[in-house]
C-alpha cells in the first residue's frame, strides 16, 4: 500500500508540469551515451512516448558522430577534426548522410513506434526543412550552418499526431549539391526557435554545467553563463552547448536545459519534477 501511495504522490507532483506544458513543443537533442546504450535507448523512447501521450509535442533532433566515425573506420576512410568539428569531404558527407538519415534515424523511429507513439523520421533535406551554407568550406568542407528553417513539414507531422525525428542534414539552394553536415546541438537550437518551442533540452554525458569545484549549477541566466565562459569555468565541449542554449533563448525559447543523458529517465525527471536533474538556462 505504501508503495502505491508513493506512486500516486509522484503522479501528483508531475500534474502541474503536465498542465503547464500540454500542447507545447519541446525540442530534444538526443546524443551521447543515451544514444549508444541499449538500456538508455529504451528509457529515452519511453520518456518521449509518455510526454507525447500526456499532450506535449516532442521534437527529436539526433546526432551520431561516433557512429559516423565507426563507419568511416570500417570503410578505411580517414576523418579529420578541426577545433572539435569534423571536416566533411564529399565522401564523408555521403557516409554521414547514410548513417544519420538511414540507420540512426530509422532506429529511433522504430523504438518510438514499438513503445506506442507514431514517429516519422526526416532529414533537413525533406520538404526543404533545413537549408544550409558552408561554415568555412576551405577548412571544413561540407560542414555547414543553417541558413533557413521551413517549419511546414514538421508542423504537418505534429498535426498528424506523430513525433518528428530529425537527422541534422541540411539541403542547399544549389542544384545537385550534396548538402551539409550540421552540428546537432546547433540544429536543435535553430529548430527550437523556428518551431516556437517552449523548451529545448540537450542530452549530454555530464551532469550539466559545473562550477570550478565540479559541482552542478542548477540555474543560470544568459549573463551569468557568458561570465562563466569568460572566466574559463565553462570550457571545451560545453561551450558550443551553452552557445546553442543562448541562441535558442534569444530566439524566443523560454528555457534551455543541459541534462545528463546517462541518468535513467532524465527527460521525465527534468520536465516533470520540481528538482530536475541538470542545468536550466533562461533569460
Amino acid at each position: 500500500m505504501r508503495d502505491n501511495i508513493e506512486v500516486v504522490k509522484t503522479l501528483l507532483e508531475a500534474l502541474p508540469y503536465i498542465k503547464r506544458f500540454s500542447n507545447e513543443k519541446i525540442v530534444i537533442k538526443y546524443g551521447g551515451s543515451a544514444q549508444t546504450s541499449d538500456i538508455l535507448k529504451e528509457q529515452f523512447a519511453q520518456d518521449i512516448v509518455l510526454l507525447h501521450l500526456v499532450g506535449m509535442k516532442p521534437i527529436v533532433v539526433h546526432g551520431g558522430g561516433k557512429s559516423i566515425t565507426d563507419m568511416l573506420s570500417a570503410l578505411n576512410i580517414g576523418t579529420e577534426f578541426v577545433d572539435g568539428q569534423r571536416v566533411t569531404t564529399k565522401e564523408v558527407m555521403r557516409i554521414a548522410e547514410m548513417v544519420l538519415s538511414g540507420s540512426i534515424n530509422k532506429e529511433i523511429v522504430s523504438l518510438l513506434d514499438n513503445h506506442g507513439s507514431k514517429a516519422i523520421g526526416i532529414s533537413g533535406k525533406d520538404g526543404g526543412f533545413l537549408k544550409g551554407l558552408p561554415k568555412d568550406f576551405d577548412n571544413f568542407g561540407y560542414t555547414g550552418t543553417i541558413e533557413h528553417v521551413d517549419p511546414e513539414i514538421v508542423n504537418n507531422i505534429i498535426e498528424d499526431g506523430a513525433v518528428p525525428v530529425i537527422a541534422p542534414i541540411a539541403g542547399s539552394s544549389t542544384m545537385g549539391h550534396p548538402g551539409f553536415n550540421i552540428n546537432a546541438d546547433l540544429a536543435a537550437s535553430k529548430i527550437a526557435v523556428a518551431m516556437a518551442a517552449r523548451k529545448v533540452l540537450f542530452l549530454t554525458d555530464t551532469p550539466g554545467v559545473l562550477n570550478k569545484e565540479m559541482e552542478l549549477i542548477t540555474n543560470l541566466s544568459i549573463e551569468k553563463t557568458e561570465a562563466l565562459k569568460a572566466d574559463g569555468t565553462i570550457h571545451g565541449g560545453m561551450v558550443p552547448k551553452v552557445d546553442a542554449c543562448i541562441e535558442a533563448l534569444r530566439g524566443g525559447v523560454k528555457k534551455a536545459h543541459i541534462i545528463d543523458g546517462r541518468v535513467e529517465h532524465s527527460l521525465l525527471l527534468e520536465i516533470l519534477t520540481s528538482s530536475g536533474v541538470g542545468t536550466c538556462i533562461e533569460l
